[in-house]
């Protein structure tokens, strides 16, 4: 007899508790492969597919997309063994709730590339599952798709076979797939497109979709939003939700409430919480970047790989560090403790369509030019597809934040806890400048570190930005710490 197993929504690391199923990648009474995605699920750091540890035949799916499942939620259930021709799966093959028996036929990797481990016991209390219409009420958590198991598990199982997964291309402003809403046909958009959607109270059944075979784009929705409200009948688009929000004292009645959730909401969290434990403090200078551009150009004029200016910029960040190791280090405060860490993991900001986010560039002091700008180029691309994991956003011992991409000259960031300190570069524009001895006009830039105060003083960190602009301005300075 087959037995089937239950795959609970997995420990996605960093703390995350939740996270929301975006897209499911099968349905039910479909054969799946040992550690093949089943589903992709939004957490408040990024999107993850998940992979099953069994191999078997889907036999329900838990919550449908949207839904925000606390960590240890049902994902799915799998029929796992090739029973006897004629025979069925019944009541005598509960849901497995990790016993011994078919854990043979699981890999034990609960998520591939994160580290795989049975959920710990304790752990913080979640909102719960919202209920869904096809919720069985025998069960804690009723599947949002169920389907009556098979008489036989296929052939393809009992052989030992089962079929590669699939890759899908993700798509930040197309339709995946066609997907059927409760009222009707309606494709399935990216989960960018389908959030700004929701977010909005836009019913996507009353749009006409201007990509291929009418599927709807990100540019439909925004369309849609701009519009105003057409009369009934027409092809119409909700403005507001279905649900009346009461304003609070104070507030206009024609305003909108957006969840403080998903990525916005971490990065609120962690924004909060550094202003509330780090006293800050910025110290910024001027620099001619001048011969920093030309030695760029001079660079790539001689062919190979292109650099990157943030490239050169993260070069002259970790041989400062060298000399001011301060800068690299956390504050422990539970033990009172600085903690100096002999790698630099050179964080930096990046704004994508899901909001800011900071990648990491692992053992960024180890790397050169052409290594640097590489990475930059694969943690950008994979943070605008959506694309960055986990491990992508953590562990970051220093950052450094390119505000000039947004043609503002100058900032004052705060720091990305739990790191001690950040430094912020402006644009480069033509300005007038006393260049030996002489007015002229060269490319200038501010630059500002704003650094916790509990782990060097002032002197520490102008030495540091004073280095920084050195570089900056006489790029061979560089070559006396390679």
């Amino acid at each position: 007899m087959a037995q089937v197993l239950e795959f609970k929504l997995p420990d996605l690391g960093e703390g995350l508790t939740e996270a929301e199923i975006v897209r499911w990648l099968v349905q039910v009474g479909d054969v799946v492969a040992v550690d093949q995605p089943v589903v992709e699920v939004e957490t408040a750091k990024a999107m993850v597919e998940v992979p099953c540890p069994y191999g078997g035949v889907v036999t329900a799916r838990f919550g449908e997309e949207g839904t925000e499942l606390p960590v240890g939620a049902p994902l799915i259930t799998v029929a796992v063994g090739a029973p006897a021709s004629g025979d069925a799966l019944g009541p005598a093959d509960p849901p497995g709730r990790g016993g011994p028996a078919g854990a043979s036929e699981g890999s034990g990797n609960v998520l591939v590339g994160y580290g795989t481990s049975e959920a710990p016991a304790r752990r913080r209390r979640v909102r719960s599952v919202r209920p869904t219409p096809a919720a069985a009420p025998a069960t804690t958590h009723g599947p949002a798709e169920a389907a009556t198991a098979p008489a036989a598990v296929p052939h393809a199982l009992s052989s030992g076979a089962a079929p590669a997964p699939v890759a899908v291309p993700v798509d930040a402003d197309a339709v995946r797939a066609p997907h059927r809403e409760p009222d009707g046909p309606v494709p399935v958009i990216s989960p960018l497109v389908r959030r700004l959607a929701r977010e909005n109270g836009l019913d996507l059944r009353q749009l006409t979709g201007s990509g291929p075979q009418g599927l709807i784009l990100r540019a439909d929705v925004e369309n849609a939003l701009r519009a105003p409200a057409a009369p009934v009948g027409s092809q119409a688009v909700r403005s507001l939700p279905d649900t009346v929000v009461t304003p609070a004292p104070g507030t206009a009645a024609d305003g909108r409430r957006i969840p403080l959730k998903g990525v916005r909401g971490a990065v609120a969290d962690k924004l909060s919480r550094s202003r509330r434990e780090i006293p800050d403090a910025t110290c910024w200078v001027d620099a001619d970047a001048t011969e920093l551009m030309r030695a760029r150009a001079a660079m790539n004029a001689a062919g190979g790989p292109k650099i990157s200016l943030i490239a050169l910029l993260a070069r002259i960040c970790t041989a400062a560090l060298v000399r001011f190791p301060e800068l690299n280090a956390s504050v422990d405060t539970a033990a009172r403790e600085i903690v100096q860490f002999d790698h630099v993991h050179l964080g930096f900001a990046a704004q994508t369509e899901r909001g800011l986010v900071v990648p990491v560039v692992r053992d960024a002091h180890a790397r050169d030019a052409e290594s640097l700008t590489a990475e930059f180029a694969r943690l950008t691309e994979a943070g605008r597809a959506g694309r960055l994991t986990p491990a992508d956003l953590t562990g970051g011992t220093f950052t450094l934040n390119n505000y000039g991409v947004f043609g503002v000259d100058g900032s004052t960031p705060i720091v990305n806890h739990p790191e001690a300190a950040m430094l912020g570069v402006g644009r480069i524009v033509p300005k007038p400048w006393v260049h030996e001895g002489e007015l002229a006009v060269r490319q200038v830039v501010q630059l500002s570190l704003t650094f916790d105060h509990r782990v060097c003083d002032g002197g520490t960190a102008g030495g540091f930005l004073r280095h920084v602009a050195d570089c900056v301005e006489q790029p061979a300075v560089l070559l006396r710490t390679l």
